[in-house]
């Protein structure tokens, strides 16, 4: 595995521990793999305001892929170096749609670093908010949010969501969005046709001269999967979805049982 140049990563479920922290040996295998001259690239689905939190643990790890790779964010200058958004005017219909479609979901959406979240979660699920990171949380009628064009548009659905979900709202939402999950069916996030985080990440390593097939790429979850099978070597964690482990090269340890680090170890030699 001695030719690949770049690690590339999912956070939650993935680098993460499952209370949301960086072990000790996941941190030293991270620098370990920048000092021996590895490009190192976090692919998340957080939106840019959730980033702080990772930056505090890893330490500045350069520009970060946010939102599926909706956004590639500057944690150092605290900026969005470039988006690639979802037309206010579409999110608008696929609103419209998707309320008829589904009238018990609850509706937010990501705006740079702004989260919106329609008023009536106070009828459709009180408790919902509080398992949300609030950071900038706006509340009242989506369309009023909509004025500006949309990184996501969350679908949160009654859990636990009827299996086949996402591919139910895929079809309503038709070519003008991509929808994928990054926890369960009942969260779902819609972006522009175009976004994942394997063009990111492309995007990203353009100007470094860095192919797919030098590459090592770990995830979890299905907004992963793209990521997985345009690397070199993808790696699922063995908590992954089994979507992910299908597509994946290989299965490593648990993000409790520090699988990132593993690989990275024996990366390294």
């Amino acid at each position: 595995m001695n030719s690949f140049q770049a690690i590339a990563t999912d956070l939650d479920g993935t680098l993460l521990r499952s209370d949301g922290t960086v072990s000790a040996r996941t941190r030293a295998a991270v620098i370990g793999a920048e000092d021996s001259g590895l490009r190192f690239v976090i692919a998340t689905g957080r939106p840019p305001r959730w980033i702080a939190p990772i930056v505090e643990q890893l330490g500045d790890r350069g520009l970060v892929i946010c939102a599926n790779g909706a956004a590639v964010y500057d944690p150092a200058e605290h900026r969005l170096v470039s988006c690639v958004e979802l037309k206010a005017e579409v999110v608008l219909s696929l609103v419209d749609e998707i309320q008829e479609a589904f009238p018990d979901a609850l509706l937010g959406c990501e705006q740079g670093f702004d989260f919106s979240l329609d008023e009536s979660f106070k009828q459709k699920n009180q408790g919902l908010v509080g398992s949300w990171k609030l950071e900038g949380l706006r509340v009242g009628p989506i369309r009023s949010f909509l004025d500006r064009d949309v990184l996501k548009l969350i679908v949160r659905l009654p859990s636990p969501a009827a299996p086949g979900s996402a591919d139910a709202l895929q079809s309503v939402v038709g070519d003008r969005a991509l929808v994928t999950h990054s926890i369960d069916e009942s969260f779902l996030e819609l972006s522009h046709p175009s976004v994942h985080k394997a063009a990111a990440i492309e995007q990203l390593l353009s100007g470094s001269g860095i192919a797919a097939s030098q590459v090592v790429a770990f995830g979890d979850m299905p907004n992963d999967l793209e990521m997985i099978r345009w690397a070199g070597h993808g790696v699922a964690v063995a908590n992954a979805d089994p979507l992910l482990k299908a597509a994946a090269d290989e299965v490593t340890a648990s993000n409790d049982e520090d699988g990132v680090a593993v690989v990275i170890e024996r990366l390294l030699g």
